[in-house]
Order: structure tokens, then sequence, then C-alpha cells
């Protein structure tokens, strides 16, 4: 039996795969995560989920590696994650009152056969009119500047949102579980049938 590499040291992400109860192991992977002049949304984090498993073959050679990429789109531009709370206010004064789509590149690669599976899940997050004091006190309490968008779902970050839509909520924190549960079960390893020997 294959084991599990996340190639991401996300605490997020790691969080959302411990969920499924899997022994797994993870490694920064070096991808270089500059968009592709006319690459849409979609192509780039699926492009970089494969990159991201891919990076890591070398070192896993006989393991499942699962990759993930997720950027924001708001008002028709790519938005990624802020670094700075003036980006972050800057974000979230554009998303306010607005439908925001995240797009998640998801990427498992099975080094036993050589084979990548990949899929692309999109997160629609309707957001409220909010104020800007509302956005300051949000970005002061929560801090979330390496997270696209600029809010963290799983926290305070719920306050701003009028409503979410989509398959899988996991999806907007960086991670479709459904989807790789999918994938990880066509591998051979289901999450509900598996026992560490």
């Amino acid at each position: 039996m294959s084991g599990l590499v996340l190639a991401s040291t996300s605490p997020f992400r790691q969080a959302l795969l411990n969920k499924l109860g899997l022994p797994f192991i993870t490694a920064a992977p070096q991808v270089d995560e500059t968009p592709i002049n006319g690459e849409s949304a979609p192509q780039l984090v699926t492009r970089l989920a494969i990159a991201k498993a891919q990076a890591l073959a070398g070192t896993w050679p006989d393991q499942l590696i699962i990759g993930s990429d997720q950027v924001c789109v708001i008002d028709g531009q790519i938005t990624g994650k802020p670094h700075t709370e003036m980006r972050a206010r800057e974000q979230l004064r554009m998303a306010s009152g607005q439908s925001v789509i995240f797009y998640t590149g998801l990427a498992l690669y099975c080094g036993q056969q050589q084979v990548i599976k990949s899929c692309c899940e999109l997160f629609t997050v309707h957001f409220r009119t909010l104020s800007d004091a509302e956005i300051a006190a949000y970005i002061a309490r929560e801090q979330p500047l390496n997270c696209a968008g600029s809010f963290k779902s799983e926290g305070l970050g719920i306050t701003l949102f009028d409503r979410l839509e989509g398959r899988d909520p996991n999806t907007l924190v960086g991670l479709p579980l459904i989807a790789l549960c999918d994938m990880l079960r066509e591998a051979g390893m289901d999450p509900l049938l598996f026992s560490a020997k």
C-alpha cells in the first residue's frame, strides 16, 4: 500500500486532511506560482496543483502525492494572498457586496503507476456589504494575510458573508475533500476501509 504525502505546509490543508484519518507526511514543493499570460483561474490552479504533486515525485517515487492550489476571483480579477494589511483592506473592499468565486485545483499523483488525476472545484462566497470599520476590525482580529481573499471562513470570516454556495465547504479552506476521496478510492486507498499495518 502506498503512503500519502501532502505537497503543502499549510496548517489549514493539514487540518482538513486529518479529517480523513489517514496517516500522511507533509513537504513543501518548490514550484514557481507565477501565472502564465492568458491563463484562466481554473487553468492556473489546476496546473499548479499538478506541478506541486509532481515536484515531490522524485523524493517519494512510490507514494500518493496530493497537490492543491487556490485563487479567488473578484470582479473578474485573479486575487491571491494579500500579505499586507493594506492589500487585505483593498481585497475586502472589492469583495464587499459582491459574489467572489474561489477556484481550488486538486491533483493526486500515483508514483507506482505514474498517473496523475486532477480537477478544479469552485466555491462561491456571497459577501455582505461591509463598512470600512468592519473590514479594519476583522483584519485586526484575525490577521488573514496568508489567505486568498483576505479571510478565514473557518474563523471570524463567517461574519463577512451573506451566504455560501458550493459542493464541498472544505474547498473554500483549500482542499476539496469530496473530490480527494473520489481520487483516493480510485487509487486503492478508501479512507473508510484503510487500516495502517
